[in-house]
């Protein structure tokens, strides 16, 4: 199992499957990160948090937590 949080920068990923309860995958999904879309991982800070992706077209910065239950292909 590969999450987003162990992609490298300037990969495209799959988004396979998604983790977490309640809120926090709710939260995650209103991002646009659902199954199936495709994410580009542009970079990630300095102090390797947080991550930025482009999903669906626009710019996202995602905090490594959340990053690690997006599984991904």
């Amino acid at each position: 199992m590969k999450t987003l949080r162990q992609a490298e920068i300037g990969e495209t990923v799959r988004v396979v499957k998604l983790h977490g309860e309640g809120a926090v995958k709710r939260r995650i999904m209103d991002m646009g990160l659902t199954k199936g879309v495709e994410v580009y991982l542009r970079k990630v800070a300095p102090l390797g948090d947080p991550l930025e992706i482009t999903v669906r077209g626009y710019e996202l910065s995602i905090r490594r937590a959340d990053a690690d239950m997006v599984e991904v292909e």
